[in-house]
């Protein structure tokens, strides 16, 4: 009986040491959780129960458990290496079957996807589209980079922001000519765009009327005339007073570029006439030409964007996090990839910072959770639990051998 107890500590030594080995092996291993071999005693029972003096049977592995706890983060300055920091797993698909990890070193595959190094693609919740800025959180779909250009935007409004000078006279020359600098006290410009995103220049000129705070602007886009000159009113206070809105909407514009037509409002409410000089504070639009993927980034919250050279950032979906009731009782496949199971309970998924999950850092990895010094303490542990059961199998053979020498 004795044998079989000793065996039965070497056993549960030799997994204590395979565990260590494990973890050891895997110390540099991005996003991996060390294994922890857990025992428990062995009594011989009956219907009886177990009897009092019983020195027990041994000791047998009860369990070999993942342990989630944090690892370090290190920053790469990669856009595609993702670091969770609190809880939860990013969610993958492996051929269509859903597993989880907490490695994010992930790569393109030839086909725009945003794979890990054993090709499960990583899953996101797919945006609402349209104004919402919301994301679709009851679907999962593949996170695909891809590489169309951006579509153009049509400029349908000119915010323009300008003083003009109170003590301006009214031009030498009469009448308003663009191509007389001595018909028009001021000019200014702004790039537009049509709907296939094609450039204009939209010039806008300022005439000085010979009534007290009235001002005439003409709007020229590409040396075109578009409309005809709009009057511009000022208080006392240098405040504008017509149009009374603020707002001047030109007629449409028909771009050579076989385009639709341009329809531009132009905001002039902070429009002033103040001092001696001339000045433009602010001049903006909201058009934009066809833009070209520069890159990826990804938010704290897991959503991500792909950036055009337009200045464009659209949403491509939220990183799709999930967490269990029991994260030990996940199943390990390797490759640092775990499955549900009936022990871990049913997966409950969010975006990153909500509930219990924890945050996204893009351009960062989160290291081994393997702390090496404790490992290696471990293992001489491991080490003489197995040499002082050896030893104790020594001892009984000893003792067996005295026994059958009694003569």
């Amino acid at each position: 009986m004795s044998f079989r107890t000793a065996l039965s500590g070497i056993a549960a030594a030799t997994t204590n040491l395979a565990v260590t080995s494990n973890n050891i092996a895997n110390v540099s291993t991005a996003g991996f959780k060390q294994g922890r071999a857990e025992f428990g005693d062995v009594y011989a029972a009956s219907i009886f129960g177990t009897a009092r003096n019983t020195a027990g049977s041994g000791v047998r592995v009860t369990g070999i458990t993942q342990q989630f706890t944090q690892g370090s983060v290190e920053f790469t300055n990669r856009n595609l290496d993702i670091a969770i920091s609190g809880g939860g797993f990013f969610t993958l698909s492996n051929n269509g079957a859903i597993v989880y990890s907490r490695a994010g070193n992930f790569q393109l595959d030839r086909d725009g996807f945003v794979v890990n190094p054993g090709g499960a693609r990583l899953q996101v919740f797919p945006p609402l589209g349209g104004n919402n800025p919301g994301f679709e959180t009851g679907r999962l779909q593949d996170l695909q980079l891809t590489t169309t250009d951006s579509a153009p935007n049509a400029t349908s409004e000119v915010i323009v922001a300008s003083n003009l000078p109170a003590n301006a006279q009214p031009p030498v020359s009469t009448p308003f000519d663009p191509n007389d600098t001595n018909s028009f006290n001021h000019s200014t410009s702004i790039t537009v765009y049509d709907s296939l995103g094609v450039a204009h220049v939209h010039t806008l000129y300022y005439v000085k009327t010979a009534n007290p705070n009235e001002w005439q602007l003409h709007n020229f886009i590409n040396g075109a005339a578009v409309g005809g000159a709009q009057t511009l009113q000022y208080d006392a206070q240098g405040a504008l007073t017509a149009p009374a809105t603020g707002f001047v909407t030109l007629p449409p514009w028909t771009p050579p570029t076989g385009a639709a037509p341009v329809a531009i409002t132009m905001d002039l409410r902070s429009s002033t006439q103040y001092g001696e000089r001339f000045a433009i504070n602010d001049l903006r639009q909201d058009g934009f030409t066809t833009g070209r993927l520069i890159g990826i980034e990804v938010s704290q919250q897991g959503v991500v964007f792909a950036r055009y050279t337009n200045g464009v950032a659209d949403p491509l979906g939220q990183i799709a996090m999930s967490t269990f009731p029991n994260q030990q009782g996940l199943q390990n496949l390797g490759d640092n990839q775990f499955a549900q199971t009936f022990e871990s309970g049913d997966v409950r998924r969010g975006g990153a910072g909500t509930a219990d999950l924890g945050l996204i850092q893009s351009g960062a990895l989160e290291s081994s959770n393997v702390e090496l010094t404790e490992q290696l303490v471990n293992m001489i542990i491991a080490q003489r639990n197995f040499q002082a059961n050896a030893q104790m199998i020594q001892t009984n053979d000893q003792i067996q051998q005295t026994i059958i020498n009694l003569r």
